[in-house]
């Protein structure tokens, strides 16, 4: 073992305490005695009942200007707008005086209107946290506005705002179970009898439960009451931040004793049975000594200061009267110790103490000198462990050398522990914080061996195959440690070192398996360190291996954690190569999306000035924008087929311009026997035969024709459809059952349409929009996406179209663009909700959480009429407008969709340009999308070589500009 080096003229600490502890302390407790405590208690008694009536006053003026102004902005707010306002758009009008009123005065915790029909508004901040998650708001709400209107049926519908600090509105949720009638409530009753300011008596609050009173006033009009809530438990914060002193007591006392306001809510309150039920307690139930004493003193009564004693300690209170809540009678209890309201006497009094200590060193002055080395000896050691004890770690950075032999061993001591903590915290910090590991075994690694108080180390770990180990981190003296190592090598130097191999000259080597939560090793940890006999004892073994655990479980947690990543990003790219596989004809589109998207959003994050300066992605805000991206169209897998790859009109799961084909061929056919039969009859054959040919003829027009609108390349005009009105309105004879060889659902609905079959053979006509065409919606399919549906829990607002599916001839030939009747747009369309739906019942993590907003969002439109939820420009961040900018000038360039040619960049962005002005797409967006030729990139490996043509980049960014004010 080392020896401990002597410090010169050191003194055993024992015999210097013992020595000067016994007359010190005799000396110094008799001369404060005498000179302190009999001359002055008088004197301070006194100037203590002055200042504790002095603090009375100021605390009662305070705790009125906390509460008065409730009452002054009822009287404002009796004449405001809000109370004579009808509908809800007017009254939401005045939300930002509602808000200020709310601003000014902290111990309102809302403010409400009840109006003659029924109707109620309340605003109420969101500046609590409790409050903030009962109402499940936003992250980026300050206020909610909780409203009930009533309909032209006379029913109530209940709806949550919730507005940012700029009154925006940031969600907009309904509440159809909120039914609340202010009209039944005792303040809205007590308010209507009276027209002044009505307080009512402490009740239990219908949305937040808290325990409060209601100040309501009649409005200037007399159709409305509005009114403003104090929670009991907010005025008992507020009197607690009155309190004079630490120890000081207040409270707000009725006449009748009942304690209304005081800072430990859980000791005022006595709740029954019920959720409305409770009691207030009275002041002597409370179990505060201090204020029942005060409270039973008559002297106290008149406002004057009292002195009287309780639990042990003298006190000085008043009872002063508290009019600060109209039409209620209160008293507020002040009740203060002497010895905290008297600091700046006692601290008059320690300075009379310095003196008799100046005496004792004038009198011994040996004593004194040696007395003081001892203390600055020990100060140092006090405080040293004043800091550990308050979990203050660091060493001191300038310490002088004791001349006690204890004191300086102990310093040493104290010194390695403060630094193996410091470094243990730090080495604790950086693995809650730093998630790359490279960094973190880096900066761990650094630390580590500062808290085991080695030379150096270096941190190895397994490859891939495990077959090699890698020196992933190396820090200080590190000798001869290889680069990297075999497995064998490895276990070798793992036995080798725990033997005590040397490793350099006055140092030795010793490894560490880093072993996680699982079997499998992370890897090694080799240390070098001086021979010395710290590092010598089983303890430092035990000590770093312990250690060496924290870093193999961040180690893993690590990997873990980025192998999660990696599978829910293939994951996401399974679904999306899915997705394109499903229909040849949109193969990409889930790939080239989020390619051309978080090109765009790169280019943003770049700019330094101009309207996206702003505009940034953190880590992991840019990894849920690239997911979005990814899965904004994950809902079409619920999308049929045959609707998405529709590339003509009456195409179902097959073309059916076949079907209709035959029957022009079957009469083509009975326009030769009609011709053979004239014949047989005798007529002439040049006029049959003409007969025949002109029908014939006819019939390769027709049939020409409803091909031709079949392919819905050109608007079908008004004429066009009666043309195709009328070639149906033909007929062909049919011969065979149609009922035959049906499955289940087409037998069902035929029977359905026609209960007696008719009699074959039977005229039908060539083109027609059959009953059993329709397939209707049921139950179980009917999506809930309407606004007024109650299944609708996700907020969209779309029209649902009045069948499921129309498969009538007519109807689908007569589709005036496209080859999509609404039925099919729907069922499109329908894929958004999906997406919507599929991602919000995932559980994202909370950097991911806004991947279903952002991926859903694409379809909306800057003026509100988009789907599947009608959002508003304002309510659609940066990100979902990249993806539906994007998503446009996909679809428009892509050359595999079967219903159009593939369109240039120039017919493309033209096209945008006339979306940005008919408020489908951001313009702002759109023309810095234009400027930075991001298009082009995307152009040279995405896009034919024919379709990209000259742009004028200038012109369309002009054109793209919104329309100022006429």
């Amino acid at each position: 073992m080392p020896r401990v080096p002597r410090v010169e003229r050191a003194w055993p600490v024992r015999f210097v305490i013992a020595g000067l502890a016994v007359s010190a302390m005799a000396l110094v407790a008799a001369v404060l005695i005498t000179l302190s405590w009999y001359g002055s208690r008088a004197i301070m008694l006194d100037m203590a009942a002055m200042m504790a009536r002095d603090a009375g006053q100021i605390v009662a003026g305070r705790a009125r200007r906390l509460v008065e102004p409730g009452s002054l902005s009822l009287r404002s707010l009796a004449f405001d707008p809000v109370v004579d306002a009808r509908r809800l758009d007017e009254r939401l009008d005045r939300r930002s005086v509602l808000a200020a009123e709310l601003a000014d005065n902290p111990l309102i915790s809302a403010i409400h209107v009840g109006y003659e029909n029924g109707d109620f508004l309340l605003m109420r901040a969101l500046d609590r946290r409790d409050i903030r998650e009962q109402f499940q708001a936003p992250p980026q709400a300050n206020y909610l506005v909780q409203a009930v209107t009533h309909g032209d049926d006379g029913q109530p519908h209940g709806l949550y705002l919730f507005y940012d600090a700029r009154h925006e509105l940031v969600m907009r949720r309904p509440m159809p179970d909120y039914r609340f009638d202010p009209r039944v409530r005792p303040w809205y009753i007590g308010a209507m009898e009276t027209v002044s300011t009505v307080t009512s008596r402490p009740y239990v609050f219908f949305s937040t439960r808290q325990v409060g009173i209601t100040l309501s006033r009649l409005s200037h009009s007399g159709r409305a009451v509005v009114a403003v809530d104090v929670a009991l438990e907010d005025l008992g914060e507020a009197l607690d931040g009155l309190r004079m002193t630490p120890g000081a007591e207040l409270a707000l006392v009725e006449k009748s004793g009942a304690v209304i306001g005081y800072r430990d809510m859980g000791a005022l309150l006595v709740r029954k049975g019920g959720a409305d039920d409770f009691d207030i307690r009275l002041l002597g139930d409370l179990g505060i000594d201090a204020l029942t004493r005060l409270w039973r003193t008559p002297a106290a009564a008149d406002g004057r200061v009292v002195s009287y004693e309780s639990g042990g300690r003298e006190w000085l209170g008043a009872i002063l009267p508290f009019d600060g809540i109209d039409g209620v009678d209160m008293r507020l209890l002040t009740a203060t110790p002497i010895d905290e309201l008297l600091g700046e006497l006692v601290r008059s009094r320690a300075r009379m103490i310095l003196i008799s200590l100046a005496l004792i060193a004038l009198i011994l002055p040996l004593g004194w000198q040696v007395g003081s080395a001892v203390g600055h000896a020990l100060e140092g050691i006090a405080a040293q462990s004043l800091r550990l004890a308050r979990f203050n770690f660091r060493r001191r950075k300038e310490r002088s050398a004791s001349a006690l032999r204890e004191v300086e061993a102990l310093n040493d001591v104290m010194d390695k522990v403060a630094g193996s903590m410091e470094s243990m915290l730090e080495i604790s910090r950086v693995l809650g914080t730093d998630p790359r590991i490279e960094t973190m075994l880096v900066q761990v690694l650094e630390k580590f061996v500062q808290a085991t108080r080695c030379a150096g180390g270096a941190v190895y770990l397994f490859e891939n195959e495990r077959s090699r180990l890698s020196r992933a981190a190396a820090f200080g003296a590190q000798g001869a440690l290889p680069d990297s190592m075999s497995a064998a090598e490895g276990e070798a130097a793992l036995a080798g070192a725990r033997e005590g191999r040397n490793q350099a000259p006055g140092h030795r080597c010793i490894a560490f398996k880093l072993q996680g939560r699982e079997t499998k090793s992370q890897g090694l940890l080799l240390l070098v360190h001086d021979e010395d006999w710290d590092h010598s004892a089983p303890a430092f073994l035990g000590f770093a291996e312990r250690l060496t655990g924290m870093l193999a479980v961040a180690i893993e947690t690590r990997r873990l954690i980025e192998a999660q990543r990696q599978l829910l990003e293939s994951i996401t790219h399974i679904l999306a190569d899915a997705i394109d596989a499903k229909s040849p004809y949109t193969g990409g589109h889930c790939e080239r999306v989020p390619k051309l998207a978080i090109l765009l959003a790169d280019r943003l994050q770049a700019e330094a000035s101009g309207p996206y300066a702003d505009f940034h992605l953190d880590e992991g805000e840019r990894e849920a924008f690239r997911l979005a991206a990814w899965l904004h169209d994950c809902g079409k897998v619920t999308s049929p087929e045959h609707i998405m790859d529709k590339a003509t009109k009456l195409e179902v799961l097959y073309n059916r311009i076949h079907e209709i084909r035959m029957r022009f061929e079957a009469l083509w056919r009975d326009a030769e026997i009609d011709c053979l039969l004239a014949r047989l009859r005798g007529e002439d054959r040049h006029a049959a035969e003409a007969r025949r040919d002109a029908r014939q003829a006819r019939l390769h027009e027709d049939l020409q024709f409803v091909a031709a609108c079949n392919i819905g390349g050109e608007f079908l005009s008004d004429e066009a459809v009666e043309r195709l009105r009328a070639i149906g309105a033909q007929t062909w004879m049919r011969h065979f059952d149609d009922a035959l060889g049906l499955d289940a659902q087409e037998s069902a609905r035929l029977a359905g349409s026609r209960p007696t079959p008719p009699v074959l053979p039977v005229a039908e006509p060539l083109l027609a929009d059959q009953p059993h065409h329709i397939v209707p919606w049921d139950d179980a399919r009917r999506p809930a996406v309407e606004r007024g549906d109650p299944r609708n829990i996700w907020g969209f607002d779309m029209r649902l179209p009045t069948h499921r599916r129309n498969m009538g001839e007519l109807h689908n030939l007569a589709i005036r663009r496209g080859t999509l009747t609404d039925e099919d747009r729907f069922a499109i369309n329908d894929h958004i909700v999906q997406t919507y739906i599929m991602l919000k019942r995932l559980p994202w993590p909370p950097h991911l959480e806004r991947v279903p907003e952002i991926a859903a969002n694409h379809h909306e439109r800057m003026d509100g009429g988009g789907y599947p939820r009608r959002l508003r420009a304002e309510q659609l961040g940066t990100t979902e407008r990249i993806i539906a900018l994007v998503d446009v000038f996909e679809a428009l360039t892509a050359v595999d969709r079967p219903y159009k040619a593939p369109k240039t960049l120039s017919e493309s962005l033209r096209i945008m340009v006339s979306m940005c002005k008919g408020g489908h797409l951001d313009p702002e967006l759109f023309q810095f999308f234009i400027r930075s030729r991001v298009w082009q990139t995307y152009a040279q490996t995405c896009m034919r070589p024919e379709q990209i043509d000259a742009v004028d980049v200038e012109a369309l960014a002009r054109a793209a500009q919104p329309e100022g004010p006429a």
